[in-house]
């Protein structure tokens, strides 16, 4: 079936830009809005609205697939492409892009994404967001006109020999909100939490941890207290932004014994250190988590390292996996372009046992969101992200209620 129009809207994220630099080099809040000098290229201010770009495909039969242009907060760092804005870009596809999509048959997902994943204009790939859009914009297409969810297509075409599918553990995010938001997560049961967003020594790591400890505490003491479910045991997962790299002057052996300290802390319950050290590069860092995690295994600890910064590309994700840089991998969707490139990275990380966690960021939107939780589930992840936005409800909302309709609907085709 031949595409007969593609039309484009700008639309809002669940949440906004934030320029990591400038966070990182000591930006002060004013309420909701960061104080001080922009660091990052294409930043008008250190936080400003999240902007993605609506893909609606229209095919010869009137069947509609949706998908949506984002990225991800922390824009134009760590790798990542340029900030991504509405305005600049959707005179450029609808120029240089729909004109191509208008000569396409939706005969298969795969054979499209891949297309567009890999196009060269101008001697550059499209912007990751862009990528991002078109491939959940065909997935949706190509599961509307076949009557199907998304999850089946990706389960057919990526030859995944398995009908059942089955809820994957969600991981809440908790923004600035550590505290308020966490008792949120516990009323809902979250299956990990809390993300936490550990980004500055000063105010939240501690010069020497402190304050992290203390938080840690503080988050086994309240689960202890408020869960109704004496079983509920969530994973602990929290993000430092390479933080702990920054207290320690990256001293292995120091950032080993914190660690250590950590899991201590945390007992009863499982933790995951994500980005504990960022050198500023993708090579460096890949070695640091390599070292890290293979000084944790030495040591018999059950903490969990997690990648995420320079991780960015399916090759990173590889390359990251073939390291054991990391126990688990953030899959941060929309940094990777194409969907497809999330369902192979969760597949490769799977084959290779290591932690596939199909992430993303809170800077996505609902569309976005519900597209990669139906490839988690395709794919079988060992967690993803709840999201868009970072109030805990609204992203729970979206990934836990898309899911659980996924999965009732596509099992209720293989009963008898």
């Amino acid at each position: 079936m031949r595409i007969k129009n593609v039309i484009l809207t700008p639309s809002f994220t669940g949440f906004y830009f934030d320029d990591q630099k400038a966070i990182k080099a000591g930006a002060e809040h004013d309420g909701f809005f960061y104080l001080g000098e922009t660091h990052t290229e294409g930043f008008k201010q250190v936080r400003q609205s999240g902007e993605a770009i609506s893909v609606q495909i229209i095919l010869e039969d009137g069947t509609v697939g949706y998908g949506d242009c984002a990225a991800v907060q922390y824009s134009g760092t760590g790798g990542r492409d340029p900030l991504f804005l509405a305005a600049e870009f959707i005179p450029f596809m609808q120029e240089q892009v729909i004109p191509l999509l208008l000569n396409e048959t939706v005969d298969s997902f795969r054979r499209l994404a891949e297309k567009y994943d890999h196009l060269v204009l101008n001697g550059k790939k499209l912007h990751t967001a862009i990528r991002y859009g078109l491939t959940q914009a065909f997935l949706s297409t190509v599961a509307n006109y076949r009557k199907l969810t998304m999850a089946e297509v990706i389960r057919t075409e990526y030859g995944i020999a398995d009908d059942y599918y089955q809820a994957i553990p969600i991981f809440t995010q908790s923004g600035d909100e550590r505290y308020t938001n966490v008792d949120k997560m516990i009323m809902k049961g979250a299956d990990v939490l809390p993300h936490a967003l550990i980004n500055n020594v000063k105010t939240k790591l501690g010069e020497k941890g402190e304050l992290l400890e203390a938080y840690v505490a503080w988050l086994r003491d309240r689960i202890l207290k408020y869960r109704v479910n004496p079983n509920y045991s969530p994973v602990f997962h929290i993000d430092v932004y390479g933080t702990i790299g920054i207290a320690f002057k990256n001293n292995y052996d120091e950032i080993t014994n914190y660690l250590l300290k950590l899991e201590k802390m945390a007992h009863p319950f499982r933790i995951r250190i994500e980005g504990p050290i960022d050198t500023g590069d993708r090579e460096g860092t890949l070695l640091a988590l390599k070292e890290l995690t293979k000084r944790m295994d030495e040591a018999n600890s059950h903490l969990e390292i997690v990648a995420d910064e320079w991780c960015n590309t399916l090759e990173d994700i590889k390359d990251f996996a073939d390291a054991k840089a990391g126990h688990m991998l953030q899959i941060k969707t929309p940094d990777l372009g194409g969907i497809n490139n999330v369902a192979e990275a969760i597949i490769y990380c799977n084959s290779k046992k290591i932690g596939s966690y199909c992430g993303g960021t809170c800077n996505e939107t609902n569309i976005s969101a519900e597209t990669t939780t139906q490839i988690a589930i395709a794919c079988k992840a060992d967690q993803c992200l709840a999201k868009p936005g970072m109030s805990v409800d609204d992203g729970f909302m979206v990934v836990k209620n898309a899911m659980n309709r996924v999965i009732a609907l596509a099992n209720s085709r293989n009963k008898g």
